[in-house]
């Protein structure tokens, strides 16, 4: 055996433990190979199980020999069957999809090709909106995206007509689609199979077996990157720790053709920056010993004796308190949230709030512009797949004992369904807070205490895109509020450095430090300065489609002489936007607003428009150049808050196909049409944004970072919607005292 195979056989062997913990959940395994589901329990039962770069746990049946009673957590999926216009296909949908298109002549000529997404073709907006439960569904359409040799395709299959129709074949937009999951595993061991690579880590005096590799996108710069897909791969040593983000291997960058998995280019700029070493790194609780003397916390759990509020009915369709809406899982967005109504208890009526909301792209540029940094500019939905990227929620801790779990169901490369469990789950929550409070003063003579419980519902979903997770809550509130929240957390990316301590940094004459990039974390560490932006898609329904959006500018009003003893107020002055380019904000502590989307033909008793308000909170935005490579392909984070008509093909922020794109088909540019925006149907799109300066209690995990949005309502009702809600009392409620101790 030669040396090169001998060092990939060895590395394969020893890294497969690793490989299992962090890509087998990618791919959960399949009941069995005759239901149209991934099945890897049999190697030869699927191409994809044939590949060398998967490894699946060989899952039990869902039911055993001694104990005849099922045991799923949720169900197989087998027998599932749409109930609703916007359901996500099902297995027997995805597998008459797939036995569709092998029969076509653009994927029978034996051409090699991949299906990069196919999910649901959602039906026109009006066909969803007018549909009621009971009447037949719209037909039923699959959108796919494939590539075939070196061109992308987009494909529309109808599954009533068994008919497929090219949509646009082969695709001329400058990027392209979403990789595959097969993909980025495959480029995970590509730079083994080059034996110059092997001689470059060897060199360092780091062994095959203690390396792996992380697939990265490489934005595109017009060079290197024209004409064909490529990717870029660095590598770690997991020596000593599982934390191997803690350990690269700097400088060392290797440029791939995403086609073929062949190494193009190796860039070495780092050979006499060590390695940093494994100590302190370890994150995973069985392993970090029980010499703390800080106070253990007792465990806290939420009791619903009477069962939970929320029921889910036909798999995907959500009913709590006031609100009901549909949801489903999504292979680039994660979660969306469509049809978003509340009840309204004066009226009786259940009002249309939200078509449709979910997250439509994820922007992190890293601040470092050395050759093994500048690329780092990523679009975790439109290149990694949000939702691919979505791990199965941990029960307790993820999401408490209270919740219910939703699976997703996705297709691989070949397009064969495979099913992500617990992708989703939904809660309701209670944390002591108050939904609404008065005590009278004892001056009045009334003796008043009315005090409401604030319970929410919440619908969670967690990716883990490479080294970050991001939690992402959508939280619902009685009053009629909805909290769009961002939790990070994960991993840092981190770059190796010679320095292991401050003094060593060097400075100039004045004094001033060399540019690190970022913050010297731990011994040769540097954690780099970056970015985060999160891009929502918001298309408010506010009573109906046909709705303006209103900047109500605060401003302060200067008294007339004698006119007051007061010199100065401030008042809000309500604008409508008429056109795009005058929704364009960018948010200031200096000219305050509000952000209100009305409904002019629909008013209250009293006269004012029906709406909902954006809330914005903590949030950061660009510094970069506008016309720096990456920004043009992030101009949709320009500006805080866009509007824009509504086009059922403008979803993606960053553009449909934003792998490699130039930044030519994006939010930025669509806007930039300035289309009329009153009384239309109108999208709102909202970027919660993070500068992110790492510090060492970054180091070697990262504490949950948040912040958010609201969606609030703006006379929307007559009046407080939850006066009628009924406090607690002893009785509802089983008694249990707590046990205090004493220091």
């Amino acid at each position: 055996m030669e040396p090169k195979t001998f060092f990939c056989f060895i590395f394969l062997i020893v890294t497969a433990g690793f490989i299992i913990s962090f890509t087998s959940t990618n791919f959960p395994h399949a009941p069995s190979s005759t239901t149209g589901l991934l099945d890897c329990t049999d190697s030869s039962s699927s191409p994809l199980c044939a590949s060398r770069n998967f490894f699946f746990n060989k899952q039990k049946p869902p039911f055993s020999k001694q104990d005849p009673k099922p045991k799923l957590k949720n169900h197989d999926h087998l027998s599932d069957t749409a109930n609703h216009p916007l359901d996500p296909l099902t297995v027997m949908e995805f597998n008459k999809v797939r036995s569709l298109l092998s029969s076509h002549a653009l994927f029978s000529s034996g051409a090699p090709h991949a299906f990069h997404s196919i999910v649901l073709e959602e039906p026109e907006k009006n066909l969803v909106r007018a549909w009621e439960k009971g009447n037949p569904l719209p037909p039923r359409k699959a959108s796919v995206i494939a590539r075939v040799g070196p061109d992308t395709h987009v494909l529309t299959v109808d599954l009533s007509s068994s008919r497929v129709d090219i949509v646009d074949s082969p695709v001329r937009a400058s990027g392209y689609p979403m990789m595959t999951l097969e993909e980025m595993n495959d480029v995970t061991f590509a730079p083994f199979t080059n034996a110059d690579v092997n001689r470059t880590i060897v060199a360092r005096g780091v062994n095959l077996t203690d390396v792996c590799c992380f697939p990265l996108s490489s934005g595109w710069y017009g060079r290197k990157e024209e004409n064909k897909r490529v990717i870029k791969s660095q590598c770690y040593s997991n020596q000593g720790t599982a934390n191997f983000y803690m350990r690269p291997i700097e400088g060392l960058t290797i440029l791939i053709d995403l086609d073929t998995k062949q190494v193009i280019e190796i860039v070495d700029t780092g050979p006499n920056i060590p390695i940093p070493g494994s100590t302190n790194t370890e994150y995973r609780f069985k392993n970090l010993g029980t010499n703390d003397k800080t106070r253990g916390l007792n465990p806290i759990s939420i009791e619903q004796p009477r069962g939970p509020s929320f029921v889910i009915e036909d798999n995907h369709v959500v009913k709590w308190a006031n609100w009901e809406f549909h949801l489903k899982p999504d292979p680039r967005a994660g979660v969306v949230l469509s049809q978003v109504r509340v009840h309204d208890p004066d009226t009786q009526v259940t009002r249309e709030v939200m078509y449709q909301g979910f997250v439509s792209e994820l922007f992190v540029p890293y601040m470092d512009p050395s050759d093994a940094w500048y690329f780092k500019t990523y679009m975790d939905a439109g290149e990694y797949g949000f939702g691919l990227q979505a791990m199965p929620l941990v029960p307790l801790n993820d999401c408490p004992r209270n919740a219910a779990y939703m699976d997703g169901v996705f297709t691989a490369a070949d397009g064969t369904p495979f099913v992500r469990e617990n992708m989703v789950c939904i809660f309701e929550r209670y944390a002591g807070d108050i939904g609404w409070r008065h005590s009278e003063s004892p001056i009045s003579g009334l003796p008043i205490k009315e005090v409401r419980p604030k319970v929410t519902l919440v619908v969670r979903m967690v990716a883990s895109v490479g080294n970050y997770d991001y939690i992402i809550d959508y939280e619902f509130q009685t009053d009629g509020l909805i909290k769009a929240k961002v939790g990070l957390s994960g991993i840092l990316m981190v770059k190796g450095t010679s320095y292991q301590n401050k003094n060593q940094v060097n400075k100039d004459k004045e004094g001033n430090e060399e540019e690190l990039h970022g913050t010297l974390l731990a011994e040769n560490i540097i954690g780099v300065i970056h970015d985060h932006y999160v891009t929502f898609y918001l298309d408010l329904d506010v009573d109906g489609p046909d709705n303006s959006f209103v900047k109500v500018n605060l401003k302060r009003q200067e008294t007339e002489p004698g006119e007051s003893p007061r010199k100065s107020y401030m008042k809000a002055v309500k604008n409508i936007v008429k056109t795009e380019k005058d929704a364009q904000i960018k948010l200031s502590l200096y000219d305050p607003s509000e952000f209100h989307v009305v409904n002019s033909v629909k008013t209250t008793r009293v006269g004012n428009p029906t709406g909902y308000k954006i809330v914005p909170r903590a949030t950061a935005a660009s510094l970069l150049d506008h016309d720096d490579p990456p920004q043009k392909r992030g101009a949709f984070t320009n500006n805080q808050i866009w509007v824009t008509p509504y086009n059922k093909s403008e979803k993606w922020a960053a553009g449909l196909f934003t792998y490699q794109s130039h930044g030519d088909d994006t939010l930025a540019v669509w806007s930039d049409r300035d289309r009329d925006i009153e009384n239309k149907d109108i999208v709102v799109w909202y970027t919660l944004g993070f500068h992110h300066v790492p510090c060492q209690e970054d180091f070697p995990i990262m504490p949950t970072v948040s912040s958010s949005f609201d969606l609030k309502p703006a006379n929307f009702f007559e009046r407080n919607p939850i006066l009628r809600a009924a406090p607690n009392f002893e009785h509802d409620l089983p008694v249990c005292e707590a046990k205090y101790v004493s220091a």
